[in-house]
């Protein structure tokens, strides 16, 4: 458990700087240069999620369950799986009415991505790795709204076939996750 927590705050913490030190980390990529900025980001982050990884997967080993998950759920965090899907496409599809709308459409995926697993899990390890994420997207969006109305951004024209491509990647990349990817990258079968 020491390294699922270690994990978490390690690549959470190197995801909150923009958060909590937005002036720091400008002046740190000022002083020594966005490559060596996002190199450092890059390595501690990766270092964290290995640790995430290797951390939980050591917790489902032995789990300490603290509530029984109400029937339904599986199914609940499936659909809401899917709509993260639709946000994460959203971030990186140019141009699509979803990011024009929700401007964050990245972050609004962790935290849909992290309650649904919150509904469908139940062990302590689960509470700690989704309830960490879910926490620190709630904090993320916070502070890039806060930004937003500093500094609002440009306005983005919404093409109806860039939103029709995202939704088709978010309902596409699911299906491949939901029906392949689960079962072969986290050893659980979503769908029954």
């Amino acid at each position: 458990m020491l390294e699922l927590i270690a994990g978490l705050t390690l690549f959470l913490g190197v995801h909150s700087v923009r958060i909590v030190a937005d002036g720091w980390r400008s002046a740190q990529i000022a002083q020594r240069g966005e490559s060596v900025w996002k190199l450092s980001y890059t390595a501690l982050s990766l270092l964290g999620l290995g640790l995430i990884i290797w951390g939980y997967g050591q917790a489902r080993l032995t789990p300490q369950v603290l509530w029984a998950t109400p029937k339904g759920m599986n199914h609940l965090a499936a659909l809401l799986t899917l709509v993260s899907f639709i946000f994460l496409s959203a971030a990186y599809v140019p141009r699509n009415a979803i990011k024009a709308r929700l401007r964050h459409p990245m972050v609004l995926g962790v935290k849909v991505w992290a309650l649904a697993h919150l509904l469908s899990n139940n062990t302590v390890a689960d509470l700690l790795l989704f309830g960490g994420f879910l926490i620190w997207a709630v904090l993320c969006f916070r502070a890039a709204r806060q930004r937003d109305r500093l500094t609002p951004p440009a306005a983005i024209q919404a093409r109806p076939l860039n939103t029709a491509i995202t939704l088709a990647i978010g309902v596409v990349a699911w299906a491949l996750f939901a029906f392949v990817g689960h079962m072969a990258l986290i050893g659980v079968r979503p769908m029954g």
